[in-house]
């Protein structure tokens, strides 16, 4: 438990963190498109254009994966900084959370997502760009658990813990349109 700036302890905070495993291969691009470049050669432009691209595209993915990224459950509610979104979300601004898996697509695992639903009024900013699990809601994808080190079991017990009744896990039940009691519902 961490104290809070009064002193009082406020309970479980946890603060994800991100994969850094994704790093080895781009790395891995813009020093060996370094290394080929560096080479001497005449009449090397094809090998010149390839230590190029590679060193362009490595560094471009590097970029992507140094960007800050900061993502905090605690008893305030979430704290949410990465690319597209930087706030804090009170728990009164949360109608609904979901850990979910978006459906499969041409024969690709989908990985576990974490989704938001606005509470009425709250957040009109963020653009819905997926549906609630269980009754279809519009929600937004804060995060992918794919991307970070914490296992999705433990992100559902900080968001159990915080979030109580407005959190769901629905990684274990098929996506919505399967499950019977839901073949009914508009969304």
């Amino acid at each position: 438990m961490r104290p809070d700036v009064h002193g009082v302890e406020r309970g479980y905070d946890m603060e994800l963190h991100r994969n850094r495993g994704a790093l080895v291969l781009p790395l891995a691009c813009v020093i060996g498109g370094g290394v080929l470049l560096a080479l001497p050669g005449e009449n090397a432009l094809l090998r010149r254009l390839v230590a190029l691209g590679a060193v362009l595209l490595g560094g471009g993915v590097l970029v992507g994966l140094l960007r800050p990224f900061r993502f905090v459950i605690d008893a305030d509610g979430l704290t949410v900084r990465r690319p597209g979104l930087r706030r804090t979300i009170p728990w009164a601004q949360v109608a609904a959370l979901a850990l979910a898996r978006p459906p499969a697509r041409q024969g690709l695992v989908s990985t576990p997502r974490l989704l938001l639903v606005p509470a009425p009024g709250a957040l009109a900013d963020l653009p819905a760009d997926a549906r609630h699990p269980v009754d279809g809601r519009a929600a937004v994808e804060l995060l992918d658990l794919a991307r970070i080190r914490e296992e999705p079991a433990e992100v559902a017990t900080a968001l159990t813990r915080h979030a109580g009744d407005r959190f769901v896990d629905a990684l274990d039940a098929g996506p919505a349109d399967d499950r019977p009691g839901d073949r009914h519902r508009t969304p």
